[in-house]
């Protein structure tokens, strides 16, 4: 329950928000800062204890709230969210680098050296992990916002909700939804472009196919997709295996079932089938 993960410790005494950030562009806290006239009410509700990109204040823990972006790459990484999770109440991870690896994810299929020697100059001073994974895959998370980068409005939403205990009003259908109800034709059907918003969660107001542009599929798997038909739908127009395999590994690539689907498709390249 949402309910008193919020209560204060002692009556008068604002919730305590802490923003951290781990491997990402920065743009999820960006997407925080840019509620503008919402933050600063947002600041009136809760003391913001923590939050590197927006001041150099920063007070100790406990918070009441933590909000994570950006994915688990480096050793050093790896023990930080630890202690961000014993120091955080309510720990939500934001954008598709914490809840699914983000684009650097990619590197999960690959071969970690030839990045780090294609990148930098003196590839050994670099420590990476091999892989580069969600922070569910480290820490127990309470709650999960998805995008790339993630919708500031949800952002709003969950926070709005934790502070009066409720839960937070964040749709898992998929993208054809939005553009359903924005009244747009199905680009999929209409212009035979290759979209993969009947299998990703709604959550950008169908930013793409309101351009006569294919989903990118920013959000993630919607829930219970169907990838079998959505295969077939898109083969059917004339993609190939390593086409659906490009399409599906890209912001959120490493999080099921985009991966299992990426992945059967790599063995039908493999066959050259």
């Amino acid at each position: 329950m949402v309910g008193s993960l919020l209560s204060p410790p002692e009556a008068g005494t604002r919730p305590r928000l802490a923003v951290f950030k781990f491997s990402s562009c920065d743009g999820c806290q960006l997407s925080l800062l840019n509620l503008e006239d919402e933050l600063l009410a947002l600041a009136g509700a809760v003391e913001i204890a923590y939050f590197l990109e927006a001041r150099s204040r920063a007070l100790p823990p406990p918070y009441d709230v933590g909000l994570v972006e950006g994915s688990i790459s480096t050793p050093e990484e790896e023990r930080r969210i630890r202690q961000v999770r014993r120091d955080c109440k309510f720990l939500v991870t934001i954008g598709a680098c914490a809840t699914s690896g983000g684009i650097q994810a990619l590197r999960n299929w690959a071969d970690l050296g030839d990045f780090i020697g294609a990148v930098y100059a003196h590839p050994e001073y670099i420590r990476s992990l091999e892989t580069a994974t969600p922070i569910a895959s480290h820490v127990f998370v309470d709650f999960e916002l998805r995008g790339c980068p993630v919708n500031e409005r949800q952002l709003l939403e969950l926070i709005c909700a934790l502070l009066v205990g409720r839960r937070p009003n964040i749709p898992t259908y998929s993208l054809c939804m939005e553009c359903k109800r924005r009244g747009l034709p199905c680009v999929m059907v209409a212009e035979g472009e290759a979209c993969l918003g009947p299998v990703t969660q709604a959550g950008c107001g169908a930013l793409c196919p309101a351009l006569h542009r294919g989903c990118y599929g920013c959000f993630g798997p919607s829930e219970q997709p169907n990838m079998r038909s959505f295969g077939e739908r898109l083969t059917g127009l004339g993609l190939t295996a390593r086409d659906m395999k490009r399409k599906l590994r890209s912001f959120n690539g490493y999080l099921e079932p985009f991966k299992q689907a990426s992945d059967h498709y790599e063995q039908i390249e493999k066959q050259g089938r």
